[in-house]
């Protein structure tokens, strides 16, 4: 690798920018929302033959309620060392979106559908082995690559297969993108979504509300308990964002709901907001209050280990040309699994633009080269300890 690193590494990605903006477009022209599931197993059928172009051994996992995962191995698969990237395939964008806010080029962007979150991140991958392939460099570690289908609405089904390929990882490199000025993400919140059900009793609204028991208003009471559960200088918010109860004006309710939305910036905090969700209790008599759900994702904390693997990625990156800079997120990514699990992570490494689920969702053009280059140099450089 002497005679191509660094000399020859980034001009190579940068003569590969017009074949990475056409894959990006083929990318997002295959509409992915998470529910179509027809829909993701066409782009994952797509990307999973570019894989095979580029000499790796794909495998399909089926799935019967979303699209299938793959899992795709490049590199030496005997290695003793693997490095795990992630990658999904699913948008929040539904079916015909691109017909009201089509792909177009402008002044050094590419907007459309799903191009930053996180299509673009998959154009960086594919264009780091692309370029990998041309300078004829072979990592010396196992790569494995997962595509899957069911980020955008908590990983349900993926979280089992990310955690075990994870436990196998000496490093995980996450393709979502990158903050809007192109820095890396050390830390994300934790999220929770939690479902707070009042039961009371019914009874008619104007002959006789003595008897009935205002599901409603018991919300209302633990609404106000449950802001004063945040906390915004350790991070930690709550959110109410659905309501629904009653049946008509003039009946009080016996039935109310609400989903609480929490984020937490530490093990600690999640911990804390658990058990007060669990230990809510009714405030009118005779109401009752169930709490269901919970936090789908662990917070990604900036610790001593994601600091040094920040460091060692800086370091890669210098020899490259490039000053690499971090930063964090209120968003949950799987980088949170596997951060969680003591895995060494990087997570940020997709394409630099900004507006993710936004009408303005962009990617910077010349980003795209960068991002395949830095990559690729991840994969080739990275030495385990």
């Amino acid at each position: 690798m002497g005679e191509v690193w660094p000399s020859r590494w980034m001009e190579t990605f940068l003569r590969l920018q017009e074949e990475l903006v056409a894959l990006l477009r083929e990318l997002v022209l295959r509409e992915s929302p998470t529910t179509e599931k027809a829909a993701v197993d066409r782009l994952g059928e797509f990307v999973a033959e570019r894989l095979r172009e580029l000499g790796a051994q794909v495998e399909r996992i089926p799935q019967e309620a979303v699209g299938d995962h793959w899992v795709a191995t490049w590199g030496d698969p005997e290695a003793s060392t693997q490095i795990l990237t992630l990658c999904h395939l699913d948008t929040v964008w539904p079916l015909g979106t691109l017909e009201r806010m089509p792909l177009r080029e402008e002044d050094g962007r590419l907007y459309g559908p799903g191009v930053f979150d996180m299509k673009g991140g998959i154009a960086v991958l594919l264009g780091a082995l692309q370029g990998l392939h041309a300078l004829g460099v072979r990592p010396p570690h196992r790569i494995r690559m997962l595509f899957t289908s069911d980020e955008e609405t908590g990983s349900e089904t993926s979280r089992p297969l990310i955690e075990e390929e994870a436990r196998r990882s000496h490093l995980v490199l996450c393709l979502e993108p990158a903050l809007p000025d192109g820095s890396l993400k050390t830390f994300r919140k934790g999220v929770g979504d939690f479902i707070v059900i009042a039961h009371g009793r019914s009874a008619h609204a104007g002959a006789d509300p003595q008897r009935g028991i205002n599901a409603i208003e018991e919300l209302a009471y633990q609404i106000m308990r449950l802001r004063a559960l945040a906390d915004p200088r350790r991070g930690t918010t709550v959110t109410v964002g659905v309501i629904r109860g009653g049946t008509r004006p003039n009946v009080v309710p016996e039935y109310a709901e609400m989903v609480v939305d929490v984020r937490v910036a530490t093990r600690a905090e999640m911990d804390r907001m658990e058990k007060a969700f669990r230990s809510l209790r009714p405030v009118l008599d005779g109401a009752r209050v169930e709490v269901r759900g919970g936090f789908n994702r662990p917070p990604m904390e900036r610790d001593a280990r994601m600091v040094a693997t920040f460091r060692r990625a800086c370091a890669i990156a210098a020899e490259l040309g490039l000053t690499l800079t971090e930063g964090g997120t209120g968003g949950g990514s799987d980088a949170n699994f596997t951060a969680a699990l003591g895995v060494p992570t990087l997570d940020g490494l997709g394409a630099v633009g900004n507006g993710a689920h936004a009408l303005d969702e962009h990617v910077w053009i010349a980003s795209l080269p960068q991002r395949a280059a830095l990559v690729a140099a991840l994969l080739a450089r990275w030495t385990v300890l």
